[in-house]
């Protein structure tokens, strides 16, 4: 085992620094820079701003300069949002708030999502079956702005159940919630589903059926166990997805979490909140399927996780 974890600290370095590489230089090939957005600042004033956040050097410069940061922990401050403000700050503040959501989301997805996809594989063809497989299926392919948009102006607007934006009451949880959830609640019933399905066609569960162990038991204690390795394997990436926060559904909900910070950055050309979440998300992604590697040992003791 640790020799694995050591194998894996050291992938998700290199992956840090790929991802850090590759977000760097993208940045830089993206047209434009983010003082355009200032009052039509002139051609001293834009050479002062560059001076100062060093965008006047040689872009190796630049890149190596960065690199240097990201080692003692300095993604670098923001240009145009929130000025001269440390993006770490900007993380700190932001991020408890989405996480706060994504967590919820996470939950009510896994509580909602493993329950169905059971009862789905053993009401198998019945109308249980063919009604959890179509929302299922809806869930997935609609989109998360339009699901978001939708339940604004459903529930927000036209029934006045719940606000429209913010996070002033817990109310207010409510649809951003349950637009984070709806995909992969969804997903987890489908995976669910066909892993329950595979796994109660094998011979031990037969076997254990035959020596007349109840159906319960037979379910719940060998079938579920097993067929819960899909759902951990895609539960890593979106555990990370949900907790750095739907990038959409915090601009359209107006919720002050990550997920706003990174659309507005992009819109602005704030290419240092860009560079910072990217690489954060990178870190939580990560961090996210190492913890779901380990769960599988704890799932299934037969996984081996020797490098």
């Amino acid at each position: 085992m640790l020799k694995y974890l050591v194998k894996r600290i050291g992938t998700a370095v290199i992956t840090l620094f790929v991802a850090a590489t590759i977000t760097f230089f993208v940045m830089n090939l993206v047209p434009g820079d983010p003082f355009m957005s200032e009052k039509a600042p002139t051609a001293a004033a834009k050479a002062a701003m560059e001076a100062k956040y060093g965008l006047d050097k040689p872009l190796v410069v630049q890149y190596a300069n960065y690199l240097k940061n990201l080692l003692h922990g300095d993604f670098g401050v923001s240009y145009v949002q929130a000025k001269n403000k440390p993006i770490m700050d900007i993380i700190k503040q932001a991020f408890p708030i989405s996480a706060k959501i994504g967590a919820i989301a996470v939950v009510v997805a896994t509580v909602i999502g493993i329950p169905l996809g059971c009862l789905s594989a053993l009401r198998r063809e019945k109308w249980q079956d063919n009604v959890i497989r179509v929302l299922s299926t809806v869930g997935i392919a609609v989109p998360g702005f339009v699901v978001a948009t939708s339940f604004m102006i459903l529930f927000a607007v036209k029934l006045k159940l719940v606000p429209a934006s913010g996070l002033s009451s817990a109310a207010a949880y409510v649809l951003p919630v349950v637009t984070l959830a709806l995909s992969p609640c969804s997903y987890i019933a489908r995976l669910m589903r066909s892993s329950m399905l595979d796994v109660i066609g094998q011979d031990y569960i037969r076997t254990a059926r035959a020596k007349g162990m109840s159906e319960f038991i037979t379910t719940f204690k060998h079938a579920l166990r097993n067929s819960l390795i899909p759902v951990i394997t895609y539960m890593g990436p979106m555990i990370a997805n949900v907790l750095t926060g739907g990038f959409v559904v915090e601009k359209i909900f107006n919720i002050p979490g990550l997920g706003r910070y990174f659309v507005k950055s992009i819109e602005s050309r704030d290419y240092t909140i860009i560079m910072g979440v990217t690489i954060f998300y990178a870190a939580i992604l990560i961090l996210m399927t190492l913890v779901c590697d380990i769960i599988y040992k704890l799932v299934d003791p037969r996984i081996k996780l020797d490098a």
